[in-house]
């Protein structure tokens, strides 16, 4: 299978992919998906051996969002039906950051709905971060909070914080159609806010929103040429009351092929499962840990997950560890390499320089055309059908931060 021999060779060497081979592995058929799976597996496991990191969200402000993203429980009019509260306390955040963290977590990831931080709201995620940290010193927290301002990075750094998060979503010509109150341009802006104040910059995407094979080739280009060190992909969670409702476009089969292609094209950096995994992946999920190297645990912002102890047991039956919080996730010359902060990155990695283009961690969501089978021959794949509709596997999350109930961890 030349594409798929050439493809490892390229993600072995760190070398990028050509646009024509990422869609070709977005066109492969089902009975080549196993073959894809195993070769983008060989380029996983070259670079994170079989070590699963594990990370925690706390949502620390829930729903009341004035932005309109198309995907998102928590936008500007959304009738879902999600738990509705304003900024945690810090030792309320903390307490809600320990429930992950006993299970085996090493990250936490503090999002809050809205445009952007104000300075004050800045200083109660810095007051957070030091309560998270005085508690446990090794923990690595990432913020997610929107759209920053000029000097917000630098000061969530000096607050303790490692990274920032603040997704691409979906291609920068198609961006206008779920969101109109801000930019595609903002987003990218706020990653390189991010690189430049020496925060670990995490940045991803949103698959099912009715994009093309070529949106999400674009997509991951444009992460590339950003240099995060994680890159998320959302598999959207179709939430009644938003307008992308009615969006069931995502098979597991085809999810598996877009984390190959992710994986192929960012071969070096932490590959995360996020929000959506158990919805379209379902029996499947065990099979995508030969993909990524890195899920969330427990439930997501809005949405519930499957249970922490399921997903322990998941990683452990398919043959995979848990990282530790000890171990480095980022191959030697990610880690070592930085300029000017762990997320900044010259000439390797998953970035090949600097190009440009709110978001939040999980659960959302953000055709397949010309290109090669799986030996490169020419193939004329028709856009995927509708899926059945499975609105029973998308729960309200009920438990844990914003409520009297232990979390699910």
């Amino acid at each position: 299978m030349d594409l798929l021999n050439t493809l490892v060779d390229k993600g072995l060497r760190r070398e990028l992919p050509t646009r024509e081979e990422a869609l070709a592995v977005l066109a492969t058929s089902d009975d080549d998906l196993l073959d894809v799976v195993a070769a983008a597996g060989k380029v996983r496991r070259h670079w994170f051996g079989r070590r699963v990191k594990l990370n925690y969200l706390v949502n620390l402000k829930s729903g009341l969002c004035p932005e309109d993203c198309s995907y998102c429980s928590q936008r500007l009019g959304s009738k879902a039906e999600i738990l509705k509260y304003t900024w945690l306390k810090p030792d309320e955040a903390s307490q809600a950051a320990a429930a992950g963290l006993a299970g085996g977590a090493k990250r936490v990831c503090l999002v809050a709905s809205g445009r952007g931080p104000t300075d004050r709201d800045v200083d109660r995620v810095s007051d957070t971060i030091k309560a998270i940290k005085d508690q446990n010193e090794d923990v690595e927290v990432c913020a997610c909070l929107g759209l920053l301002s000029d000097g917000q990075a630098e000061r969530l750094r000096e607050a303790g914080a490692d990274a920032y998060n603040h997704n691409l979503n979906t291609s920068e010509s198609t961006y206008g159609d779920i969101t109109t109150t801000h930019t595609y341009a903002d987003r990218v802006d706020t990653v390189q806010k991010a690189h430049a104040a020496g925060l670990s910059a995490c940045s991803g995407l949103i698959a099912g929103m009715g994009e093309s094979d070529e949106d999400l080739v674009d997509v991951v280009y444009s992460l590339r040429a950003l240099d995060p060190d994680s890159v998320p992909v959302n598999f959207l969670i179709p939430f009644e009351g938003t307008p992308l409702a009615k969006e069931w476009n995502l098979t597991p089969q085809r999810c598996l092929r877009i984390l190959a292609m992710v994986r192929f094209v960012c071969p070096d950096v932490e590959v995360r499962i996020a929000g959506g995994r158990e919805v379209h992946l379902r029996t499947m999920q065990p099979l995508a840990l030969n993909l990524a190297n890195s899920i969330f645990l427990g439930d997501y912002l809005t949405s519930e997950g499957q249970a922490g102890k399921a997903d322990l047991e998941m990683i452990a039956d398919a043959g995979f560890e848990v990282e530790g919080a000890g171990e480095v996730t980022l191959p030697e010359h990610r880690a070592t390499a930085a300029v000017g902060g762990c997320g900044s990155h010259e000439g390797a990695g998953c970035g090949s320089g600097a190009e440009a283009g709110c978001g939040s961690h999980a659960e959302a969501g953000c055709g397949s055309h010309a290109g090669g089978g799986v030996c490169g021959t020419a193939a004329t794949p028709e856009t995927p059908a509708a899926q059945e509709a499975r609105p029973d596997l998308v729960a309200v999350r009920r438990r844990g931060a914003g409520t009297d109930l232990a979390p699910n961890a």
